[in-house]
C-alpha cells in the first residue's frame, strides 16, 4: 500500500465582505483510500477583526492516508461561515481544491462561490448580515456530476 501525508495549515481568507469568519473544512477521499492518522475534517477559530482584508486562521492540517490505488485522489473542501452580532452563523463561501500529486512544498488557493439570494427577503438578510442561502448536500461543492 502506498501512503501520503498531507501537512499544512489554513492560512486566510481574503476578499470577504463580512469581518468575523471560520471555515469548515474537509479532505474528500476516493473508495480506495483509508486515513491512518490525524483527522480528515475540521474546523477553525472565528477570525475576529481584520487586517488588510484577511482573516486569519493559521489553523493546522496534518493528515496520514493510506491507498490501494490513486483512484480518487484526495480533495480539499472548504465551506466559509460568517458570525454576526447575535452569534448566529451562515455561510458565505463554498470551495474545493485537489491536493497536488508532486512531492513538495505547495502553496494551495480555494476560490470560492456563494449561493445568489433568489428573492427580495434573502438578499436583505445577506445585506444585513443575518442569513443566506446554503447548498442542500455538500458533496455537490466537490462532486463534478451536478455542479
Amino acid at each position: 500500500m502506498a501512503e501520503v501525508h498531507i501537512i499544512g495549515q489554513i492560512l486566510y481568507g481574503i476578499s470577504f465582505e463580512e469581518p468575523d469568519l471560520f471555515c469548515k473544512w474537509s479532505i474528500q477521499l476516493g473508495s480506495n483510500w483509508k486515513p491512518v492518522e490525524g483527522y480528515i475534517e475540521g474546523q477553525t477559530a472565528t477570525s475576529r477583526g481584520r487586517f488588510d482584508g484577511h482573516s486569519s486562521f493559521a489553523h493546522p492540517i496534518d493528515v496520514h492516508l493510506s491507498c490501494r490505488g490513486i483512484q480518487g485522489w484526495p480533495k480539499f473542501h472548504v465551506e466559509v461561515y460568517a458570525v454576526n452580532g447575535l452569534n448566529h452563523f451562515f455561510p458565505v463561501g463554498y470551495g474545493f481544491a485537489h491536493i497536488p500529486i508532486q512531492p513538495g512544498v505547495h502553496k494551495i488557493e480555494v476560490c470560492t462561490w456563494k449561493i445568489a439570494p433568489t428573492s427580495f427577503v434573502e438578499s436583505l438578510q445577506t445585506k444585513f448580515n443575518s442569513g443566506g442561502s446554503a447548498v442542500a448536500k455538500s458533496d455537490l461543492v466537490y462532486s463534478g456530476s451536478d455542479r
